[in-house]
């Protein structure tokens, strides 16, 4: 398996599993809310880590969604152009993504490097750990973009979707 592909799943699995933490999360904190509602009144904290387990959710998600194809895409324009052009479209749409991701970067850092001075008020975090939330999901967009220009040029990818169809798998490893 290419170079690539391996990196690919390696951010994968760990988009994956971000995803899946922050989804867990969310749904603990939600419950814990429900729940004291009904006997009560709920923990304050409970709303506060519920919009953090959000924003780790979405930054970790991003990555994916570019990956598989789920992120709003308009591809009516590539399905109706010839096979080489829609190629050249959608390396121009990953390369666009990247270039966007790498340019926010430094805003993310000096938003990230904000919340050094500032604490949530109901847990107490500091917020330089909420921030940059906006900096790993730059990241892994830029990454994953990265990966499919790379991909795209070498011949392994096509620009198409990467999702975990058997057919996307297959295709991956036939490349």
């Amino acid at each position: 398996m290419p170079f690539d592909q391996r990196v690919a799943r390696w951010f994968t699995l760990i988009c994956r599993v971000g995803t899946g933490g922050a989804f867990g999360v969310l749904l603990l904190s939600v419950t814990v809310q429900v729940v004291g509602r009904t006997i009560g009144s709920s923990p304050v904290w409970t709303e506060e880590l519920t919009r953090f387990a959000l924003l780790y959710l979405a930054a970790f998600g991003t990555g994916l969604a570019l990956r598989t194809g789920d992120l709003v895409n308009v591809d009516l324009v590539a399905e109706a152009m010839p096979r080489p052009f829609a190629w050249l479209l959608r390396l121009l749409s990953a390369a666009a993504v990247l270039v966007l991701s790498l340019a926010l970067m430094s805003a993310a850092w000096r938003f990230t490097s904000i919340g050094a001075f500032q604490t949530s008020p109901a847990l107490g975090w500091r917020m330089t750990y909420i921030h940059a939330s906006m900096l790993v999901l730059l990241a892994l967009l830029g990454v994953f973009a990265a990966l499919r220009i790379w991909g795209m040029l070498r011949g392994h990818d096509d620009g198409l979707p990467m999702g975990d169809s058997p057919e996307a798998l297959a295709h991956e490893e036939r490349h």
